[in-house]
């Protein structure tokens, strides 16, 4: 693991520490499907459903988004992460480039997927930690073909 992933995985833990202590009521975590239509905008329902780690089981820091970003055709400097994910959205007002940004964000989960099921198989009494996060990123995965229908078809 090289310095800037164990970074990430770092910035995970507090981040969900931070989110998880917020929501131990369990008002975060519902199995209800929000509508995407009942958020104000399309960036902050998609900021919502992707970014919020409570939610995606996925932290995505400013150098996720901007590799994310790259991957997907566009390049950006750092800003803070919402500004950046503002920026991106930006750039995904195509359904070709929205596409081409989700394939990239499911690439990145995939990728942190791995990271926790390599911890959870060296450290089995991290699978309560990991599998909920695990169970939440492919949630998320499969909205992606709603975000399409939803804001391009």
């Amino acid at each position: 693991m090289n310095e800037r992933n164990m970074e990430d995985l770092r910035k995970e833990f507090e981040n969900f520490n931070i989110n998880e202590e917020a929501c131990v009521d369990g008002s975060c975590a519902s199995d209800e499907e929000t509508d995407l239509k009942d958020y104000p905008s399309y960036t902050e329902a998609l900021y919502a459903k992707l970014v919020s780690p409570a939610v995606s089981g996925i932290y995505v820091s400013r150098w996720d988004i901007k590799d994310i970003a790259l991957e997907a055709g566009d390049s950006m400097a750092i800003h803070p992460r919402k500004r950046m994910f503002e920026l991106l959205m930006k750039y995904a007002t195509s359904k070709e480039n929205m596409e081409a940004v989700l394939d990239a964000l499911g690439k990145h989960m995939e990728g942190k997927i791995v990271i926790y099921q390599e911890l959870m198989q060296d450290f089995p009494a991290s699978s309560e930690i990991f599998q909920p996060k695990i169970d939440k990123a492919r949630k998320t995965m499969k909205l992606f073909p709603q975000i399409i229908e939803e804001y391009f078809v």
